[in-house]
């Protein structure tokens, strides 16, 4: 049987009478120790999650016959020689893989913020026939693999000709495809006063008006976290971008950092650990920078 150390708490009233608290007051050894457990543990979660990429930026610092036989992250020597010979290797300058890749997720941050804000605009405010099975139709698409689309995507836009260009990846964008932005739009659009729009219909504005000069100021919060997310996928995306892409010349960074592997010759990891940590850096900086704004639009979506 075991006793615990409780005390009463001597609580002093205006007129200077004192009396006794009949709530017990239990010591707080118990709660520091068992927050400071707590802490130990997420600190040790964070440097698990956080050791392969503090070994791949190791990696990238040490000789090619030394990375896999270290698993250490304590360097003796710094090979800086890996970012040189990466940014070349490959015949291109790393350089224009970045920007082939910048070039994409612009035109996709661009497609996503314009036609999934007019979608989401359609889905919350407007009424029209077969709404609800449409919508219920969007959130569907879902659950479809990109697999399922690909081949179809693929032979519609060979006819047209526009194979291993950008143009796949980027006009399907401007066609409302992301069913996922859509949605959390449409939760964080309800969540408006619809005053809003009354007060703005009675001084003669449309539905335009409306959308651009009062709701869409208002959703800063959703299109910042639809920015941060589309970056996030399409600078990452590599099955979508190996399809439509052949040409060295419009290579991705993903697609550039597996051509330094190679399954019949000698693989480059060095250089390309070097070349990973350049890639990983706008995607530090975008979460860096946006990181507020990006927990505020999750915070606020759906709520009334």
């Amino acid at each position: 049987m075991t006793t615990e150390n409780i005390t009463t708490r001597t609580i002093v009233t205006p007129k200077g009478r004192r009396r006794r608290s009949a709530r017990p007051y239990r010591q707080p050894s118990r709660s520091r120790w068992g927050t400071a457990a707590r802490h130990a543990v997420m600190i040790v979660m964070v440097v698990v999650s956080l050791y392969p990429v503090l070994w791949m930026v190791v990696s990238s610092l040490r000789p090619e016959g030394a990375i896999f036989s270290n698993p250490s992250l304590l360097l003796t020597t710094f090979e800086w020689e890996n970012y040189t010979y990466g940014w070349t290797a490959l015949g291109t300058p790393f350089g224009q893989y970045l920007l082939n890749s910048g070039v994409i997720v612009l035109g996709s941050i661009i497609g996503n913020l314009l036609s999934c804000s007019l979608a989401a605009y359609a889905f919350a405010r407007l009424r029209f026939r077969f709404q609800r099975p449409a919508f219920a139709y969007m959130l569907v698409t879902l659950m479809l693999p990109i697999h399922v689309v690909i081949v179809p995507q693929y032979i519609l836009w060979a006819q047209l000709g526009l194979n291993d260009s950008f143009w796949p990846l980027i006009v399907p964008k401007f066609l409302a495809t992301d069913a996922f932005f859509i949605f959390l739009m449409v939760q964080f659009i309800r969540g408006l006063p619809k005053e809003l729009d009354e007060a703005a219909r009675i001084d003669g504005a449309g539905h335009g008006r409306i959308f651009f000069q009062i709701l869409l100021p208002l959703m800063m919060p959703a299109l910042a976290t639809t920015t941060i997310f589309t970056f996030i996928w399409v600078w990452n995306d590599f099955f979508s971008q190996l399809i439509f892409l052949t040409s060295p010349a419009n290579y991705t960074v993903p697609i550039a950092l597996r051509s330094f592997i190679d399954a019949q010759s000698s693989s480059s990891f060095g250089a390309m650990f070097a070349m990973s940590v350049v890639s990983i850096i706008p995607l530090v900086l975008i979460f860096a920078f946006g990181q507020k704004f990006l927990i505020k639009g999750i915070a606020t979506t759906g709520l009334k």
